[in-house]
């Protein structure tokens, strides 16, 4: 049998445990929730080096000297192709493309790739065109999927620090 004396000390020490995992399991929680609303750390440049099937675009981007651009604070809304978009393009493309005396061309090419600000795909779905960095404008198509100029929007809202990417099958190239 317990005495007493030990009763008013044992609920003292249950109530002080339940407390102390009350707080810990409200603070484990809070922590959880804050870090479901981080904003990314990776910034859109980062992303796309951090993925092998961005690789022709991140030695496109490196070419063009626009690294810094969108490694910026932006926002910006990168339409991204992949390596196989760049391979559906005419043989020689992208090796001349890369030369420095094409410099202004594939400048032009990427920008066209670029939408300042921040659209989301649920945003995109309402628009019918959009202004790119390039000057040019982009026709977007919500009719069956999402195709921005002739390119399919494969993947969408990859957040970066700076802005979104949205991956696409082709390159499009402006007029």
């Amino acid at each position: 049998m317990i005495s007493t004396k030990v009763v008013p000390s044992l609920k003292s020490a249950i109530f002080s445990m339940f407390v102390v995992f009350t707080v810990a399991a409200c603070s484990s929680q809070a922590k959880h929730h804050e870090s479901m609303h981080e904003k990314p750390k990776q910034n859109i440049v980062d992303i796309a080096a951090g993925n092998p099937d961005f690789s022709t675009l991140v030695a496109a981007v490196k070419a063009a000297g626009l690294v810094e651009t969108l490694q910026g604070r932006g926002p910006f809304t990168v339409f991204a192709p992949t390596n196989e978009a760049f391979a559906k393009l005419p043989a020689g493309t992208v090796e001349s493309l890369l030369q420095p005396e094409n410099k202004d061309k594939l400048v032009a090419i990427l920008t066209y790739h670029v939408v300042p600000g921040k659209v989301m795909a649920k945003d995109v779905v309402d628009l019918t065109e959009a202004t790119t960095a390039q000057g040019s404008i982009i026709s977007i198509d919500t009719t069956n999927g999402v195709k921005v100029d002739n390119a399919n929007v494969v993947a969408t809202d990859i957040e970066a620090s700076n802005g979104v990417i949205h991956v696409i099958d082709s390159v499009i190239i402006p007029n």
